[in-house]
């Protein structure tokens, strides 16, 4: 039984990494291509922290933006890396603690924000990365409950 589940977990997260692919580096809306790289990088890079989420928080209380933008946005980028804090503690068993855990998603994090940059597929956005980086914590958190509960299996 715990053979097939690990199993069942493999494949699923192999199907994860693909849609996080997709979702991360081939979505069309996305691009820079055709603009010099020095004015992408202005246009496509924010290292002030709560910048985008503060704009977002306040066109959804002042109702000068459409309400599934800022919520896709910001709850999008809380769940897109979610899966992860469950799937790595179960895969790897180095990922067990928060300490690790933590350390690997931010270097994957910030690779992630960097490759998106490099290959005009989004921007450097370091509220992408708090969320993110929120959602995968979060995740891991989900992660030990249910490890706590159900515990042999995992």
């Amino acid at each position: 039984m715990k053979k097939a589940i690990r199993i069942i977990l493999k494949v699923s997260f192999v199907f994860y990494l693909f849609a996080l692919i997709v979702v991360l580096f081939l979505d069309s809306r996305v691009s820079g291509h055709g603009m010099p790289f020095v004015g992408y990088l202005r246009f496509s890079v924010n290292l002030i922290p709560f910048k985008t989420i503060g704009t977002y928080i306040k066109a959804i209380f002042d109702g000068r933006m459409n309400m599934g933008i800022p919520i896709r946005n910001l709850g999008g980028n809380l769940v897109l890396f979610l899966p992860m804090g469950i799937y790595l503690p179960v895969l790897i068993k180095k990922m067990k603690s928060l300490k690790t855990y933590s350390i690997f998603m931010l270097c994957i994090l910030l690779s992630v924000e960097a490759m998106q940059l490099i290959t005009r597929r989004g921007s450097f956005d370091i509220d992408d990365f708090i969320l993110n980086m929120v959602g995968a914590i979060a995740g891991f958190k989900i992660y030990q409950k249910i490890a706590k509960v159900i515990g042999g299996i995992f």
